[in-house]
């Protein structure tokens, strides 16, 4: 069945709604198939809403409801939403109206059925998933707004069919970027730029917490050279003081105070494609320690930028930064960084790479990876980040400011 504008090369209406040609969704639509074939998976059943809007463009804040989009082995993928939500997705999704489907809304938070009985049982009548005792469904079962009730729900349609778990199928077709993609990174790494060039500003001592953010939250939805920014998977985080030794923390409205420091995480976001950035900012002259962890880390970093090239597995990424930073007596548990993309509430991460020691997956020109290095101590910590788009010759820094700590006398 034809997408919507294939008649006309140039749709002004895809243009203006759309973040991409319908050749990219196709592209990415026979990608995923292909995955699906090599794992004898009868239908996939999508529930991250930055799967839905990669494969399809839809884009709402619909998510907190069950919704999903249903890729057959072959043939095209039906949305399903809520009855609502339905009209956002002929505005935003490369779907035609027989392929978007919008559950009644007496399904709605009801304690005796579920969204998902109607949306499977809507699918079989149209196809969409296949019967009898081999069927093997997949399902993105660790999904954040897939419930156990709506996977119940499922399985119960399925009779002596299977439903697997996709192991983020998607997600892993989503790791290498096209030059569209590439070119979306590109912008938000302009907006985390200017944003945090603000938020480093914007640090001074007395000014609440709450006035920082508000500055940041501005400059994040300001966009940059009159490309418009977008809502970020999370908000502002900025830990300060004692409580800059504790990670995700977000704000107060308690003012900064000199001889403290903060750390500042944010993403410049365009099109939903993130570029999280991390830097720290001390309020007068660092303690000696906090100096001497931030050049470690420098140090470190640069150590891991350098061994960051196609062909190289990832955990060879994390054991140049370890080493570097044992030399001058420091430890970190938790992973170094991890592949970024397209992201939605609560997380910009893409759940596949991570940069820790037990890593095997080999780099590829194309991955976008976010290289975050915080050292969380008792009473303070640093945090010094880097988002990178990896090229045949090495990593593109797509915010590249100073890398070392801030300091403001």
């Amino acid at each position: 069945m034809p997408w919507p504008g294939d008649g006309t090369p140039d749709d002004p209406t895809d243009v203006e709604s759309r973040p991409f040609p319908r050749a990219e969704y196709r592209d990415r639509l026979q990608r995923v198939q292909e995955a699906m074939a090599r794992h004898s998976f009868g239908a996939l059943v999508v529930v991250d809403p930055a799967n839905l809007y990669y494969l399809t463009g839809y884009n709402a804040w619909s998510f907190y409801m069950p919704q999903c989009l249903i890729v057959p082995a072959h043939g095209e993928p039906h949305l399903f939403t809520r009855a609502m939500d339905a009209q956002g997705a002929h505005y935003t999704a490369y779907l035609p109206p027989a392929q978007i489907h919008g559950y009644p809304e007496d399904l709605v938070q009801r304690p005796d059925v579920h969204p998902f009985g109607w949306i499977a049982d809507r699918a079989l009548e149209v196809g969409l998933l296949p019967g009898g005792p081999d069927a093997r469904v997949a399902a993105e079962t660790d999904a954040h707004f897939f419930s156990p009730r709506g996977y119940l729900a499922l399985l119960s349609r399925l009779g002596q069919g299977h439903l697997l778990d996709s192991h983020e199928l998607v997600n892993w077709v989503r790791v290498v970027k096209s030059p569209l993609e590439q070119d979306k990174l590109r912008v938000a790494g302009e907006i985390a730029q200017q944003t945090m060039r603000i938020a480093v500003d914007s640090i001074e001592t007395g000014r609440r917490q709450c006035d920082v953010v508000a500055q940041i939250q501005y400059s994040q939805a300001l966009g940059a050279r009159k490309l418009g920014g977008d809502y970020p998977a999370i908000v502002p985080m900025l830990p300060t003081g004692e409580t800059a030794g504790t990670p995700h923390l977000t704000w107060s409205d308690l003012p900064l105070r000199a001889g403290e420091a903060t750390t500042i995480e944010l993403a410049g976001v365009h099109h939903r494609y993130h570029v999280p950035l991390a830097r720290t900012v001390s309020l007068g002259r660092p303690p000696h320690e906090l100096d001497r962890c931030a050049g470690a880390v420098t140090e470190g970093l640069q150590a891991a930028l350098e061994r960051m090239r196609p062909g190289v597995p990832a955990r060879d990424v994390h054991a140049a930064f370890t080493r570097v930073i044992a030399q001058y007596g420091y430890t970190k548990a938790s992973r170094i960084g991890y592949s970024i993309g397209i992201g939605y509430p609560p997380d910009w991460g893409e759940h596949t790479i991570s940069l820790r020691p037990e890593e095997t997956t080999v780099l590829q020109s194309g991955m976008a990876l976010h290289v975050i290095l915080g050292m969380w101590m008792d009473g303070w910590g640093y945090e010094l980040s880097e988002s990178v788009l990896l090229g045949d010759d090495g990593p593109e820094r797509l915010a590249p400011l100073p890398q070392e700590l801030v300091v403001k006398i």
